[in-house]
């Protein structure tokens, strides 16, 4: 994306602004017949963003849930076959 703002919008919404920057907006303001570019010294990380989800439950086997949930499908697939 790109944005070209008045140098006033520019001081009213600088930390807005420097935030649409850090998402990657290049944001572009002139003062004087200046043209200024307002992009990070780093290139932000998406994926250093992400925030981890917590486990519900860690003691949950998913090796046991399987079992359990396999044992269920067959249970209906016998009562389905049954009326066949």
């Amino acid at each position: 994306m790109y944005m070209v703002v008045p140098i006033s919008q520019f001081r009213k919404d600088i930390f807005s602004l420097a935030e649409a920057a850090l998402k990657g907006t290049v944001v572009e303001f002139t003062h004087k017949g200046v043209t200024f570019k307002v992009i990070p010294d780093k290139p932000s990380d998406k994926v250093g963003n992400i925030t981890p989800l917590q486990v519900v439950n860690p003691h949950y086997s998913l090796e046991s849930a399987a079992i359990e949930l396999q044992t269920e499908m067959e249970k209906e697939w016998e009562k389905d076959w049954s009326q066949l």
